[in-house]
């Protein structure tokens, strides 16, 4: 029985974090900051970055989304394109992580006070596969007591997020989170239109129309 990609990842996410935790030069050597890509070519910390986390809070959300949407996704991805879909599910989750701080990367390659760590833009990549996938499931966000279907929530998820972002509040990025959501979906219909026979651009739309009537 082959083991899980969502698994695999999960738990090295969970252990480096935990490592971090009490060890600030890990997270110094692994935290994306643009300019030390632009000056000392460390072009690794958007992939590394992906495995640390600001606190125990900030790894258990990402990580509870990722293991609620990873395996869901990855069965997918496994019924679409055979024993290669493991790999195609582990390629997304990885190439997800520079694709989400492409644009922070732009906009603060000089900006010496900018740090970004966590999975966020991944995370965001396999949910938004999963909502392509599955849009007519039940999502909501804690603490809210009511669920909507996923092809609603992702839209209003990504207003939200916009919205955030352009006000520069806080500390979470926001549009790791949108670029993340879209790279993922552009990644299944990609990889399905060269490697696949399922048209998710077809499913999704018969799966909305079908719960709309």
């Amino acid at each position: 029985m082959a083991l899980s990609v969502t698994l695999v990842l999960l738990l090295a996410t969970c252990l480096i974090s935990f490592l971090a935790f009490s060890n600030e030069r890990i997270i110094q050597d692994l935290i994306f900051h643009p300019p030390s890509v632009v000056n000392n070519k460390q072009w690794y910390r958007f992939f590394s970055s992906g495995l640390i986390h600001a606190d125990f809070l900030h790894l258990a959300f990402n990580m509870y989304t990722f293991y609620m949407f990873g395996g869901m996704v990855e069965n997918a991805f496994l019924q679409i394109f055979g024993s290669e879909g493991r790999i195609f599910y582990a390629i997304m989750y990885l190439t997800a992580l520079p694709a989400a701080l492409t644009a922070s990367f732009q906009k603060h390659r000089n900006d010496y006070d900018y740090y970004c760590l966590g999975a966020s833009g991944a995370v965001s990549a396999v949910v938004f596969a999963g909502i392509f996938l599955y849009p007519t499931l039940k999502m909501g966000i804690f603490p809210l007591p009511f669920y909507i279907p996923a092809f609603i929530f992702g839209p209003i998820y990504l207003i939200i997020s916009a919205y955030l972002s352009k006000k520069s509040e806080g500390s979470i990025n926001h549009s790791a989170h949108i670029w993340g959501a879209l790279f993922g979906i552009l990644f299944l219909i990609v990889t399905c239109f060269f490697f696949g026979y399922f048209n998710p651009l077809f499913h999704f739309w018969q799966e909305v129309l079908g719960y709309l009537q």
